[in-house]
């Protein structure tokens, strides 16, 4: 058995194990216009695994880059968009600029807080509750994930009025939804998330077995 300590580290986690021996086989392919073919190939499995922003203008050049960079650089092919250079890769990003950067309890961010002052300037009505009640189960959310040991839902009626300026403030009888459901649930999200790209790896292998087979 190969353990995952003795294979070669993969470049890109997201692609997964099998993304990246498609691409160091293709790397070895000497006939230029099949190594070409192959790359798109790849290209295709690629995009099966990784489809976050598969509605952006620019997600096939990104997953052309996202090519070059696991061969290292070194994989030699037409493609359709400038090939990337290492130094690129190695660019900080710009921080971004927020006009207040100041944020009143660090488990909820800003946008949370943003959210909640944007529903204080809201009329009254069924929209509003709506979103009052959404906001603050989210608040309890990202509390559970900054600190589980000590999750007071009191606590949280305070801090919620406190974000809105005190102009909202929960009843005594809103019902926070109990920690043991909220982690039942993240849980719950997670297992999903993994069977679902155990699925789409699943995928690949077939393309590699398939492709591996009609170039031999």
């Amino acid at each position: 058995m190969e353990y995952n300590t003795k294979r070669n580290k993969l470049i890109i986690p997201e692609y997964g194990r099998n993304v990246q021996k498609m691409i160091e086989y293709c790397m070895t392919i000497e006939d230029r216009q099949k190594r070409n073919d192959y790359a798109k190939t790849i290209i295709v499995a690629m995009s099966q695994v990784n489809q976050a922003g598969r509605d952006s203008m620019n997600y096939l050049h990104k997953l052309w880059d996202h090519l070059f960079i696991i061969s290292d650089y070194k994989l030699d092919i037409d493609s359709p968009y400038p090939k990337p250079q290492p130094e690129q890769a190695e660019e900080k990003p710009t921080p971004l600029k927020y006009k207040n950067s100041q944020i009143t309890y660090r488990p909820y961010g800003a946008l949370l807080e943003s959210m909640i002052k944007k529903i204080t300037q809201l009329p009254e009505g069924e929209e509003k509750n709506i979103l009052i009640e959404l906001s603050a189960q989210e608040m309890k959310k990202l509390y559970l994930q900054y600190n589980i040991n000590t999750c007071d839902d009191e606590v949280l009626k305070k801090h919620f009025e406190t974000l809105s300026d005190g102009k909202i403030k929960l009843p005594e009888s809103f019902q926070f939804k109990t920690t043991r459901s909220i982690i039942s649930s993240s849980k719950k999200k997670n297992s999903n998330q993994k069977t679902t790209a155990l699925n789409k790896n699943k995928k690949v292998g077939v393309v590699i077995k398939r492709n591996n087979q009609g170039i031999r």
